[in-house]
């Protein structure tokens, strides 16, 4: 009997060092795989305070809990399960997918861009207008869809050659840590103008930091606003990029990596900052032509259309409520002359 239960615990102890040993792998993975898209988690992080610019202090918080979720929601329900299937049976098909990710992203940076340039909405709607929080929420979403594609694709490359079921759990912990830290990061960056105004009616050095950070954050978030873009077109430009070459359409990849190497090799000790930086402009010059493309095709067909109804539906609904009245018919205007009224003689 205490032969058995001595056996029965020496099993229970191999099980739990095998168990250890799993989730040792498993951090270090996820650990190596995170690393890997911690580009793309900068990206994600200075694209994301934009969405909130507009809305009042209280507001702020509850918006990126809930676009943190749809985050969640994203790579558990939709990301996670499609990348490991598809790894499992028809992995040829990421790289299209993802190009088709990339595309967009760079459509949604190079439409911000041209809204810029012309001062108007780059969807063809006439005034500025404050969106509501669904919309908000779920144009946030979407483009989180695209980011947390990249940021999966990259850890799935990573670790690639492992079972299954190590994939999947290595997978799942990036999938959690990376949004705790990106949206962790956009909740400190969007309330550190509320710290700023509490620090500000202290008294001293203190009064003085805070109010110097309240009057910061106006220009951080417009900074943010613009990295944000960039990181669109950059992202974007360098999925495209990749997956070009991965499609054996070499000449834009050999084009760039050609550059990038001269530009290592011509600059000493600074070589790989300058090689990263020659990548990183050419993947957001590609991608600023490709959205504009895809802005130009939009403009001329979806928008067109959408815009055609949305002009007549306004155009009935003036003249209903009277802004622009009717004329009246000429029958009308002869009942109502008081001359047609008077008894004729």
């Amino acid at each position: 009997m205490a032969g058995g239960l001595v056996a029965l615990l020496d099993d229970v102890a191999v099980l739990a060092r095998a168990a250890a040993a799993s989730i040792d792998d498993i951090g270090a993975g996820a650990a190596k795989a995170g690393a890997k898209a911690a580009g793309v988690v900068v990206d994600d992080a200075a694209v994301t305070p934009q969405y909130v610019r507009s809305l009042a202090a209280e507001r702020e918080l509850p918006i990126i809990k809930r676009i943190a979720l749809g985050s969640l929601r994203n790579k558990f329900f939709i990301i996670l399960p499609a990348m490991l299937l598809l790894s499992q049976f028809v992995p040829w098909l990421l790289t299209p997918i993802l190009m088709l990710g990339g595309a967009y992203l760079c459509y949604e940076g190079a439409e911000k861009v041209w809204a810029k340039i012309s001062h108007h909405d780059a969807h063809g709607a006439g005034e500025e207008k404050v969106q509501d929080e669904t919309t908000l929420v779920s144009g946030a979403v979407r483009t989180d869809l695209i980011l947390s594609a990249e940021i999966m694709v990259i850890s799935l490359n990573e670790v690639i050659n492992e079972a299954f079921w190590s994939r999947l759990a290595i997978l799942a912990v990036v999938a959690v840590v990376i949004t705790v830290m990106v949206y962790g990061v956009v909740a400190l960056i969007v309330k550190m103008d509320d710290a700023g105004l509490r620090l500000s009616q202290r008294s001293g050095a203190v009064a003085t930091f805070g109010r110097g950070l309240v009057r910061a954050m106006p220009v951080v978030l417009t900074v943010l606003t613009v990295v944000g873009t960039a990181a669109m077109l950059w992202v974007g430009g360098h999925i495209l990029l990749l997956g070009t070459n991965e499609l054996n359409l070499h000449f834009l990849y050999d084009a760039v990596h050609h550059v990038e190497v001269a530009a290592h090799d011509s600059t000493g000790a600074l070589g790989g900052l300058v090689g990263w930086l020659v990548n990183t402009v050419a993947s957001a010059i590609l991608g600023l032509i490709v959205g504009a493309l895809v802005v130009l095709v939009m403009t001329l067909t979806l928008h067109r259309r959408k815009s055609k109804p949305a002009a007549a539906t306004a155009a009935a609904t003036t003249r209903t409520e009277g802004t622009i009245p009717a004329q009246p018919s000429r029958a009308a205007q002869r009942r109502d002359d008081p001359a047609d009224r008077a008894p004729r003689g």
